[in-house]
């Protein structure tokens, strides 16, 4: 398999860090080089953008522009010299996410995108995890640890209709989550070697 940069997104409580993993696995047994990141990054901007997490004291606009950042130095360091050397990128949320976070808190959404793909690859596969926001609620619930304002109703509502919303686009793929960790693994494994 030649380089390429595969993103998973979904809301909350899809499964999009065991789906990463599993492929991760599955591809580094075919001999494959596998680099799994997600976003934000443990890079600086990545940090004080889960420290706003906590605190709330970023603005929307300066969250925006830490996202820009932290992903800028993700894809200048680690995404675009992966894949140019052939190895296969995973990554756990992507400026998707930020469409469809940041777009929820009321930046507009197309503006969001126009801004990330100035310097941003375009992915070879997304794969958008879908559950309805009542499932996703249940296992929300079932972590441990307290929610955040993304992982209330309407917030997922709002962020789900995005990730949907790009199911048009040639490079993405929607796949049904209700299924078991095995089938929806399956159905994404079929679309990487498709």
């Amino acid at each position: 398999m030649t380089g390429k940069l595969i993103v998973i997104e979904g809301i909350d409580g899809t499964g999009k860090s065991t789906q990463s993993n599993l492929l991760a696995e599955h591809l580094r047994a075919q001999g494959c080089e596998v680099i799994e990141s997600h976003e934000p990054t443990n890079g600086p901007w990545g940090r004080k953008l889960r420290e706003s997490a906590t605190t709330g004291r970023l603005t929307i606009e300066d969250e925006l522009e830490y996202f820009l950042k932290d992903r800028k130095q993700h894809v200048d360091e680690l995404i675009n010299p992966t894949v140019k050397r052939g190895g296969i990128v995973i990554l756990d949320r992507y400026y998707f996410s930020s469409m469809a976070y940041q777009g929820y808190r009321g930046i507009d959404p197309t503006e969001i995108r126009a801004k990330n793909e100035v310097f941003a690859p375009q992915p070879d596969h997304l794969i958008i995890l879908d559950l309805p926001v009542k499932n996703a609620l249940e296992r929300i619930g079932a972590r441990d640890g307290a929610t955040n304002e993304f992982e209330k109703q309407d917030a997922l509502q709002f962020c789900r209709d995005l990730f949907l919303s790009l199911a048009t686009e040639p490079f993405a793929s929607v796949i049904d989550t209700s299924q078991n960790i095995e089938q929806v693994q399956g159905e994404i494994r079929k679309l990487i070697h498709g």
